[in-house]
């Protein structure tokens, strides 16, 4: 992913990743569990009924269940992101990355990282928008444990455990709801902290390299000579009906080049023979 020059490589973060947030609503809970894969499409599980599950292209789908005592019933399948434009209301993905350093915020300039933002889904005549920010944290890849839900901890609580949440996990929900001028856009946040958000951690992000003077040097020196022999030719031949070597500017001393370097590499040679044939000492 290139952001402003820099590229960060997020490869390693490939497959599908949940996060969850749970609303108590006595007596069930709400629970919406969040799916990414920021690489690809997320591959639909076969086993589950179409109208279950978010279509093929989605890259990042919302499942809405509301659990009571033993029983969970799916109440919202919302496809966020992904490229949806065949899909009713749906459009291309369209992603976009910003480099949080070099981002116009201040609040963004403190951070490391990069910020992705997904597009393409359509629920319930609103457009969907995913927002990603993956933090700079050297010591988590990112792929550990997802987040616990605030039911995990409720029922934790209820079996004797001390009703608190785990440690922080690297992907964590932020917040999903209306945005925009109007509020005509359903928007998704994350937050995710893994080392390869990191500008200067191996398999991190790198900055695009660029050519460098010798680089240019060669190449400028290269067209400069395939100019001079393409415009010399042409002119050998319109003014004086050059055919063969004859066309070449200097024809003559290129044609002997290969005889001069022969020539050479054996004086080179000789003198080398000579000198050790002396046995180490000079001539008088």
């Amino acid at each position: 992913m290139l952001a402003d020059k820099h590229n960060f490589d997020l490869s390693a973060l490939d497959g599908p990743h949940s996060v969850m947030h749970s609303v108590e609503q006595p007596p069930s809970w709400l629970n919406t569990t969040y799916t990414i894969n920021i690489c690809r499409p997320l591959v639909p599980d076969s086993n589950v009924k179409k109208d279950e599950r978010c279509p093929g292209p989605t890259r990042v789908c919302a499942i809405e269940r509301l659990v009571h005592e033993e029983t969970t019933t799916i109440s919202r399948v919302i496809p966020i992101a992904g490229d949806l434009q065949n899909f009713d209301g749906g459009s291309l993905l369209d992603a976009t990355y910003t480099r949080l350093r070099t981002a116009p915020s201040p609040a963004d300039q403190a951070r490391e990282g990069i910020r992705v933002e997904l597009h393409g889904g359509y629920y319930n005549k609103r457009k969907q928008r995913a927002v990603v920010e993956f933090l700079c944290d050297p010591d988590v890849t990112g792929v550990e444990e997802e987040e616990e839900s605030a039911l995990d901890v409720y029922r934790r609580a209820e079996e004797g455990g001390n009703g608190t949440t785990k440690a922080t996990k690297p992907l964590v929900f932020k917040k999903y709801g209306p945005e925009g001028a109007k509020g005509e856009v359903d928007v998704l946040t994350l937050e995710w902290r893994t080392k390869f958000a990191c500008e200067n951690v191996e398999g991190g992000g790198k900055e695009k390299g660029s050519w460098g003077f010798f680089t240019w040097f060669i190449i400028i020196g290269f067209l400069s000579i395939a100019t001079y022999l393409i415009f010399g030719s042409w002119l050998n031949y319109n003014r004086y009906g050059a055919r063969g070597w004859d066309l070449l500017p200097h024809g003559d001393t290129i044609r002997d080049v290969p005889y001069l370097v022969k020539d050479w590499s054996r004086r080179v040679f000789n003198t080398v023979q000579d000198s050790g044939s002396r046995g180490g000492y000079s001539a008088v």
